[in-house]
């Protein structure tokens, strides 16, 4: 996926995807794209709902499905949770994870970075894609 790529609105995020535009799945697309965590599909689905009471728990799923098979929303299952969503054209950060909360934290770090690419490099490799998750606990 295209990093870089602007979505503009939910109308083009729709037509990205080979979907029909209806208000449901606009709505749908809407939460996804004034996100800033990182939602189930529950959660979309009762942010959509307060757009548009009519849509359907298959419609979210399904709208859900087509736009990560697609490549236009990242999927995470945090240490074998539910899956979460986020949009992909959004810039690469990873995640931490608080086992106790589940709260997520995104972060960026250049050092991280550099000794990824190092590492790959030391092996023979480029690296294509990667995620990391760290799994932690707050301090007391």
């Amino acid at each position: 996926m295209n990093k870089n790529l602007d979505f503009g609105d939910c109308d083009k995020l729709l037509r990205l995807a080979g979907l029909r535009i209806t208000p449901q799945r606009q709505a749908i697309t809407r939460v996804m794209m004034e996100s800033l965590d990182h939602p189930d599909a529950e959660q979309v689905l009762a942010r959509a709902r307060e757009r548009d009471a009519s849509i359907s728990q298959a419609t979210a799923y399904r709208t859900l499905a087509v736009l990560a098979e697609k490549g236009l929303i990242l999927t995470h299952t945090f240490d074998g949770g539910v899956t979460r969503f986020e949009l992909a054209n959004r810039p690469h950060h990873d995640h931490i994870v608080d086992i106790d909360s589940g709260e997520i934290t995104e972060f960026v770090s250049a050092e991280i970075e550099r000794l990824q690419r190092r590492i790959a490099e030391e092996h023979g490799y480029d690296i294509v894609a990667h995620r990391l998750e760290l799994y932690c606990r707050k301090r007391a």
